[in-house]
């Protein structure tokens, strides 16, 4: 087992699905083996508009033949582990490159940069990690997680971690994930209520909105930006409840056992549509907003 780098693009060609899966070539199928039951970074070339840089964690189950796809294989991401990374890192960052296994003798970029899997070092592993969860950033709970706001809770140290593994099992915590999901999510919505438009903040400076699950994790919903809306208090319970939904276009769908569909109406924003992020990908994907159609939505 060892860690590894996966190169992913938002425009790729293969049947990739990184929260789930990972298609390749059978060129590379020794290196992906190595990363079986271990964990590996999303990489976006800088060559892509726009492009995130290292962009997420995951962590892979198995391998298997793609059944559809003569010579190419799948490489199973384990439910639940995948995350984006609070901060995209870029591949260059303000102490040079941050991917330093890529360095040939002569301290240039060697040509393993252009594999689309290679393994990683511990050392590079954790400095990208630091770099996308930002550890030194305390994430506090909101005061209403936790009753009464003592006056220490803001003096919060940041997280020191010696091993690659204190890093793993730190980001596996469910309260870590969901608040690095709310900052995702937040920032693609530019804080804003994608149901009725509104952005509120509070006298504190905190974004009266969460960071909805499409399809939930206890239904093995990922953390994956195109898995989340940022929706307000109303919203999110009625989104919950199956009492709105959303089309692949996004449409805002009114269950009709709504029992004051007036004010329902009313409630969303004039164009009838869920508002979507700037960026494209980050966009709800069609794969969960049918899941809770079938699943969620009362009809």
């Amino acid at each position: 087992m060892g860690f590894g780098v996966f190169i992913h693009r938002s425009d790729s060609i293969y049947d990739d699905s990184p929260a789930e899966r990972y298609q390749f070539p059978s060129q590379y199928l020794r290196r992906v083996e190595a990363c079986v039951g271990d964990w590996i970074i999303y990489y976006e070339p800088s060559k892509v508009d726009d492009t995130r840089g290292y962009f997420a964690l995951a962590k892979v189950q198995q391998v298997i033949p793609d059944p559809v796809a003569s010579g190419m294989y799948l490489a199973l991401i384990e439910p639940g582990s995948y995350l984006d990374f609070a901060d995209p890192v870029p591949f260059n960052g303000m102490d040079g490159l941050v991917e330093r296994g890529l360095l040939n003798e002569q301290g240039r970029i060697s040509g393993r940069a252009q594999s689309a899997v290679r393994p990683i070092s511990p050392s590079d592993f954790n400095r990208i990690l630091d770099l996308g969860v930002d550890t030194r950033e305390p994430l506090l709970p909101r005061v209403d997680e936790i009753g009464i706001s003592s006056g220490f809770q803001d003096e919060e140290a940041p997280f020191q971690f010696e091993h690659s593994r204190d890093r793993i099992s730190y980001i596996g915590s469910r309260i870590v994930r969901d608040r690095i999901f709310r900052r995702i999510v937040l920032r693609a919505y530019d804080e804003r209520c994608a149901i009725t438009g509104l952005k509120l903040i509070n006298g504190g400076g905190r974004a009266e909105v969460a960071a909805a699950h499409i399809r939930p994790v206890e239904a093995n919903g990922p953390d994956v930006v195109n898995n989340g809306l940022a929706l307000s208090g109303t919203a999110h319970w009625m989104f919950d409840r199956g009492l709105i939904s959303l089309s692949d276009d996004l449409e805002i769908l009114i269950s009709r056992q709504v029992n004051d569909l007036e004010s329902v109406q009313g409630f969303v924003n004039k164009t009838r549509r869920a508002l979507p992020p700037r960026r494209p990908l980050e966009r709800p994907h069609p794969h969960f907003l049918q899941w809770h159609r079938e699943h969620c939505f009362k009809q």
